[in-house]
């Protein structure tokens, strides 16, 4: 599974690469970099810091692993024996040579193994967790950018529609028809629209500056996102997401791999406390001919002093099974919240976007159709207008926020979910 992402992360940065626009020769390089969502989180997932350390982590639990079923290395010794005094080399000195080894009981390497397996796929689910973080992350920061640039849109069209007013104002009040007032009010709002749009240049940059960080770029270079805010579609049935939570969640496999480990290192401590360890030699005597001398038996533990274990070793595994139990129990529920909080933010903020989109947006945009259309006939005042603008304003920045908040709570729920939720029909449970 892991692999097959790896692959598709590789193939979108390729193509994000490729998608690199220059500058003209003779000039510096502009590497304005269009990216989509998807490859925006391919990159995050190359490049962050965050997931290398995890990676090493999990490198140096592999290793662990080989050094549990070591054999021991082979041991070599050399003496010189029976000498009259500390320096007495001499022929007649004895100078018994020997080689040994010493081979743990099978069982005991089996178990071993077992125990650096579930070390490392505990490490592999702490690695996926950082993936998914990293992933949900990428997406907001990419949701960011696109609702600052959806502002942006909206203070450059105030911007207009207040430039427009403006002259409309300047030609009624030399016409005599509206008071100085009037004139002054469409400066000020005029004004205010430039405010917003300088703010607005501030919140751009800071958010590329946010996605730049999250994808290892340079803090400072241009991007052009190609893909745009708009509503998500439906989401899946909560009972759905939560079974794929409780099946998928990097916690809990997490968990269940560190149980499977305890449950193979109490095995392992029992057998260590009782089954012997193998070993063979092979020794002769260097200073006179004759044959080697060789040898083979078995080192056992007797545990006599049984309450030591029984109140040790054999307790600290006991209670550490008995932990983890309680923490799976733990984790289960958490994840069930976990899921039920991030599907409740996205439907809220799915629903608000749409309400948004179909009921406040039109009735503003109308709103501010008929004021304006009044105040050319002479009807409605200044004040009026301006109101109706505002309300227009805002209603364009609240659809804004509801669907970078709508986009960013579904990457939450996915998050939450440990699965994408495309694997989900939607609306209706999946197994």
């Amino acid at each position: 599974m892991r692999t097959s992402i790896w692959m598709c992360a590789l193939v979108c940065v390729a193509s994000v690469a490729s998608a690199q626009q220059r500058a003209p020769a003779g000039g510096s390089v502009a590497d304005t970099l269009r990216l989509t969502r998807r490859q925006a989180i391919a990159m995050a997932l190359l490049s962050n810091p965050t997931i290398g350390v995890a990676k090493e982590q999990t490198a140096q639990v592999q290793a662990q692993r080989v050094e549990g079923m070591a054999i021991p290395d082979p041991l070599f010794s050399a003496a010189y024996d029976s000498m009259p005094r500390i320096t007495g080399f001499g022929p007649s000195v004895s100078k018994p040579v020997s080689l040994s080894v010493v081979v743990p009981f099978p069982d005991k390497l089996r178990l071993e193994s077992r125990l650096g397996t579930a070390n490392v796929n505990a490490s592999q689910q702490n690695l996926r967790l950082v993936e998914q973080g990293i992933a949900a992350s990428a997406s907001q920061a990419y949701d960011a950018v696109l609702v600052a640039a959806m502002h942006r849109r909206d203070f450059l069209e105030a911007d207009s529609l207040a430039t427009d007013f403006l002259k409309k104002t300047q030609a009624r009040f030399n016409a005599g028809t509206v008071a100085r007032l009037d004139v002054i009010k469409a400066q000020v709002d005029l004004a205010s629209a430039g405010n917003d749009l300088i703010a607005n240049s501030r919140d751009i940059a800071t958010a590329q500056a946010g996605l730049n960080r999250i994808i290892g770029r340079a803090l400072g270079s241009p991007i052009d996102l190609t893909d745009s805010l708009t509503v998500p579609p439906p989401l899946p049935d909560l009972d759905a997401v939560q079974q794929a939570a409780l099946r998928s969640r990097p916690e809990i496999r997490s968990l269940e791999a560190q149980q499977r480990a305890a449950q193979a290192n109490a095995s392992l401590v029992g057998e260590q406390a009782f089954l012997p360890d193998l070993f063979a030699s092979a020794s002769r005597d260097a200073s006179v001919a004759g044959p080697a001398w060789y040898s083979v038996g078995i080192a056992m533990p007797i545990p006599i002093l049984f309450w030591q274990h029984s109140r040790g070793d054999f307790a600290e595994t006991q209670h550490r099974e008995l932990e983890l139990a309680a923490t799976l129990r733990d984790t289960r529920a958490a994840v069930g919240q976990d899921v039920q909080t991030a599907f409740a933010n996205a439907d809220a903020a799915e629903r608000q976007a749409v309400f948004i989109r179909d009921q406040l947006l039109p009735s503003a945009r109308e709103a501010y159709r008929v004021a304006t259309t009044s105040y050319g006939l002479g009807g409605l005042s200044a004040l009026d207008v301006l109101d109706a603008r505002r309300s227009l304003l805002d209603a364009e920045s609240q659809y804004a926020d509801a669907l970078a908040a709508a986009n960013s709570a579904r990457a939450d729920l996915e998050r939450a979910a440990g699965v994408p939720l495309t694997t989900f029909a939607p609306g209706a449970p999946r197994e």
